[in-house]
């Protein structure tokens, strides 16, 4: 099964999809990883080719082929990155399509601890990257990240442990894969 996990900064999807790949034995691929390996394969930093990446639409195209291309050809895998869940749904690829959010501050105060910059510095850099990738996203392939009808699950990270939301993802699986078998059973 494939499993896309999406979010905004500081919500919790790569802890979550690095629990989940690792409790299924799945494969984890990280969209940010695709994208520091396209700017090493053009020899340029990782902030330079962000930099790139917001005044040249054919950078997040490529980054979002090549996510597709393995969400395609690849089964048993959790696939993380802010656009994967709702380009798999608009691209008819079957699978499991989850955003987890949190509100704005516990986001903030995370990336806080993670990457120990001062609150309101990390507030406004969120917010503004927020809005800069909601545009994008909109004007390059008219999806609204936060449309709760691109997602088959919709998690609120805000109260809950990283294995809280892990397990609730687990047993949608578990679930998913009960109601597949009672189908091919049906022959449905």
């Amino acid at each position: 099964m494939r499993i896309a996990i999406s979010g905004p900064p500081g919500s919790g999807k790569t802890t979550v999809s690095a629990l989940v790949a690792q409790r299924l034995g799945y494969e984890l691929v990280l969209v940010g990883q695709i994208f520091r390996q396209m700017a090493s394969e053009r020899g340029v930093s990782l902030e330079t080719f962000g930099a790139l990446a917001e005044e040249n639409e054919t950078i997040d195209k490529e980054l979002d082929d090549r996510t597709m291309k393995i969400a395609e050809s690849k089964t048993d895998v959790v696939l993380e990155g802010r656009l994967t869940a709702a380009l798999m749904k608009r691209n008819d690829i079957p699978g499991l399509t989850i955003y987890i959010d949190a509100p704005e501050n516990v986001r903030a105060e995370r990336i806080v601890e993670r990457e120990g910059n001062d609150f309101e510095t990390v507030l406004n850099e969120m917010n503004s990257r927020e809005r800069s990738e909601k545009k994008r996203y909109k004007a390059y392939y008219g999806i609204d990240v936060s449309d709760k009808c691109s997602y088959d699950l919709w998690l609120e990270s805000g109260e809950m442990t990283p294995d809280d939301i892990t397990d609730i993802i687990i047993k949608e699986v578990r679930r998913i894969h009960v109601e597949d078998a009672r189908q091919v059973q049906e022959g449905v």
